[in-house]
């Protein structure tokens, strides 16, 4: 009786010990989906969502030193480009330097067509309009007259500077006000506009 009930209880115990190392050797096997794959020796950190290019300004992981509106992104974007922001003009100001765009309009017309660009004939050609040519002192202080014309801006090209056959005219309606145009080969054009806060009526150059 004894050797029929011994033989039995061992078969059972040694069959519950494999299965436990079986079910043991399961476990640490296991990957579970959750854990992160160990990086490769000096891998650098995968970056976050919110540092990814093209992250917005205000969003987390962008620059603080992005200014909205900036035009390239750039840190300080709006003042450093501040002085080739034309002033604003008054309604009524804006009003009369309409009034003299549309008269200068037509002479430099007729000059383009003519094939007159340069500044003797263009200023030729504006002084029947009643505009007295401006006068400025040796620190640039505005003596007196309103109309003002130049050769055009120079472009650096290659490595040199080239100054391109044309006009640019600026007349100073009122504080507020200008009419600026110019006349060259290719085309010529009139628009009104604030002065600059550092070149009067004409657009200050891009530095290169």
């Amino acid at each position: 009786m004894v050797n029929s009930i011994r033989g039995p209880r061992r078969c059972s115990a040694a069959a519950a010990l494999l299965l436990s190392a079986a079910l043991s050797l399961t476990a640490c096997g296991e990957r579970r989906g959750t854990d992160a794959a160990p990086a490769a020796p000096g891998a650098l950190p995968t970056a976050s969502p919110s540092a990814a290019v093209g992250a917005s300004p205000g969003a987390p992981g962008a620059s603080p030193y992005v200014e909205p509106g900036a035009g390239d992104g750039a840190p300080h974007y709006g003042d450093n480009n501040a002085h080739r922001r034309s002033g604003e003009m008054s309604p009524a100001s804006a009003k009369d330097a309409r009034r003299e765009a549309d008269r200068i309009e037509p002479v430099l017309k007729r000059l383009w067509e003519e094939g007159k660009w340069d500044p003797q004939s263009v200023r030729s050609a504006l002084r029947p309009l009643g505009y007295e040519e401006e006068k400025t002192g040796p620190k640039g202080e505005r003596l007196g007259g309103t109309l003002s014309v130049r050769e055009m801006e120079p472009r650096f090209q290659a490595d040199h500077y080239v100054t391109p056959e044309g006009t640019r005219v600026g007349l100073r309606v009122h504080d507020d006000a200008c009419v600026t145009a110019f006349v060259q080969k290719t085309n010529y054009q009139v628009k009104t506009n604030g002065p600059y806060m550092e070149s009067g009526c004409f657009e200050p150059p891009f530095a290169h």
